[in-house]
């Protein structure tokens, strides 16, 4: 009994086989199917037209070999064929001839992008130091800075202008490092990783490979994609790059990389440490306004058919201020197009015969009511204006302290970090410690309650430099002195009151103006950055360098 079901078995599959290769032949005599001949020939014509060394082109011929000794009920036929095709695929020294001509590629980078003189300073000095050597590494640039301050249409631009081809991989959220170094092609379903893809899809061993959010990868159970990020980003060992499917070295040394990141802080320090980080800041009004006729309305114009629409400026500005808070251009843009579709819609309807110029009388007719008005925060006892550096720019971040009878505690709210929560300890010490100074009587501290509150309390905060703000809104409160709201402060405090260095005092410098701040007082260690700030950013606020809190506080007793 057995046997017969092993024969009947046996011979149901051989039946199988023999009905599926008489459907083979017949659809090869009707030229449905091209012969594995014609599969092969094809296969070995692609490989004479490489430029490959001889080891890979030994390797790639015994692979086709040993295809064409494969059975056509083979499981492996389709993986082989797979990975042949992966290999073929691949631009084996491939190179586009890069633009030497270092006056063009300026131009280009012009046409494109405003400012941004240092990257661009950067990419000139790299092709000047290719022209004169003949050969350079590809350096390993990161675009640092807050969304809509265009770093990946940087890259893009970056690309035109030097000849290359562009290829782009978003890494944000990445946990799996096959997703870089591919899979082992005996796994089913393997393929190769994100970089070998990248290039297949770029078609040039050089082109610019833009690596996108770089600073949102993360290592966790599943895997270290960090660690395998670091072999195709040091320029030491990614001449050897080895995926995992393709079980071949693969030179990556003339690939020109870019990547891109808005929190330089949440860079993996192994990884920063291959970069060479380049910030590219948020944008004054001024420059928001230029970006908006030279780029922004040129080209949504085009996008929707109406060449012929006209924005005044003072319209432009109103919706910079009234209807867009952003360190970038993203959302301006997303008004403006806004704007232009409600008039294509009236012309397209026959409403209006005339293109309308846009100005600032009629923008609230196509926006509606204002989303931010630039309300000033009033003058109140206790309330301080500090500046806080996020993802999205700089913003003003106002802080509130108030007492009432208690037992001495300090209660913290405003979703604050560690961080902040010490700098408001040491504020605090600070302050009792030289409560004579401050002509606060020690009782106040020992009969009271004292509560500081961030405002806006549900985004969270963290970084020590609020550390003035802290002491000053504490100091406020408790001597009933009102801080003037055209102030703002931003410093790190210490138990003796010297007032550290902080970082990023451009973002935060361009949040306060978006605010109408017209004085800031700094840390005296960064008041030589001053000089670097934009021009409108220094006519209009006045900045104020102090070394210890004392400074702080006869200013705003003064103001």
């Amino acid at each position: 009994d057995l046997d017969f079901k092993v024969t009947k078995e046996f011979d149901k599959n051989q039946r199988d086989y023999l009905l599926k290769e008489k459907l083979r032949v017949i659809k090869e005599e009707l030229g449905e199917v091209s012969t594995k001949e014609e599969e092969l020939n094809e296969l070995r014509s692609k490989l004479d037209g490489l430029d490959l060394n001889d080891d890979i082109r030994s390797k790639i011929s015994n692979l086709i070999d040993r295809y064409e000794t494969l059975p056509i009920m083979s499981p492996e036929l389709n993986m082989e064929r797979g990975y042949i095709d992966t290999l073929l695929s691949l631009p084996w020294n491939i190179n586009t001839l890069d633009n030497d001509n270092l006056t063009d590629v300026k131009k280009s980078l012009d046409e494109t992008h405003n400012g941004l003189d240092e990257v661009k300073k950067r990419i000139i000095e790299y092709l000047a130091v290719k022209k004169n050597t003949n050969s350079l590494k590809g350096p390993i640039i990161c675009l640092v800075g807050p969304p809509g301050v265009g770093k990946t249409s940087l890259a893009f631009s970056i690309a035109k202008a030097m000849n290359r081809n562009f290829t782009k991989i978003s890494v944000g959220g990445l946990d799996d490092e096959a997703e870089i170094m591919g899979h082992r092609k005996t796994y089913i379903g393997a393929r190769p990783g994100k970089i070998i893809n990248g290039l297949i899809k770029a078609k040039s061993s050089n082109p610019l490979f833009l690596i996108d959010e770089i600073d949102k990868m993360t290592s966790n159970i599943n895997g270290d994609p960090i660690s395998a990020m670091l072999s195709v980003l040091d320029p030491e060992q990614n001449k050897y790059f080895e995926d995992n499917y393709l079980d071949l070295e693969y030179d990556l040394s003339n690939v020109m990389f870019i990547s891109t990141a808005n929190d330089i802080s949440r860079i993996p320090a192994p990884l920063k440490d291959r970069l060479e980080i380049i910030k590219l800041d948020g944008y004054t009004e001024y420059e928001k306004l230029d970006i908006a006729k030279k780029h922004i309305i040129p080209k949504l114009s085009k996008e929707m058919g109406i060449d012929n629409i006209v924005f005044r400026n003072d319209a432009i500005l109103s919706i910079i201020r009234r209807y867009t808070k952003e360190a970038g251009v993203r959302e301006l843009e997303r008004q403006i197009s806004k704007i232009i579709r409600k008039i294509v819609t009236k012309k397209v309807s026959n409403e209006i015969k005339n293109i309308p110029t846009v100005t600032l009388k009629n923008v609230e007719s196509y926006l509606g009511l204002p989303i931010y008005e630039i309300s000033k925060v009033e003058d109140k006892i206790g309330l301080v204006n500090g500046l806080a550096y996020t993802e999205f720019g700089g913003e003003v971040l106002p802080i509130e302290a108030n007492y009432y009878k208690g037992k001495g505690n300090l209660i913290l709210t405003g979703s604050l970090g560690d961080v902040m929560k010490e700098s408001a300890s040491i504020a605090y010490s600070y302050i009792k410690a030289n409560a004579k100074e401050f002509k606060i009587s020690f009782d106040k501290f020992e009969e009271n309650d004292i509560h500081v509150h961030a405002l806006e309390g549900a985004i969270p905060k963290e970084g020590p430099s609020a550390g003035i703000a802290l002491a000053t809104s504490i100091i406020s409160s408790l001597t009933n002195l009102k801080v003037s709201s055209d102030i703002a402060m931003t410093g790190e405090i210490s138990l003796h009151g010297d007032v550290l260095k902080i970082g990023g005092l451009k973002e935060k410098s361009l949040g306060a103006l978006r605010n109408g701040i017209k004085k800031i007082i700094i840390p005296y260690d960064n008041y030589s950055e001053v000089e670097k700030l934009p021009n409108e950013v220094k006519k209009e606020i006045e900045f104020i360098p102090v070394k210890n809190y004392i400074e702080v506080y006869k200013i705003i007793k003064e103001a």
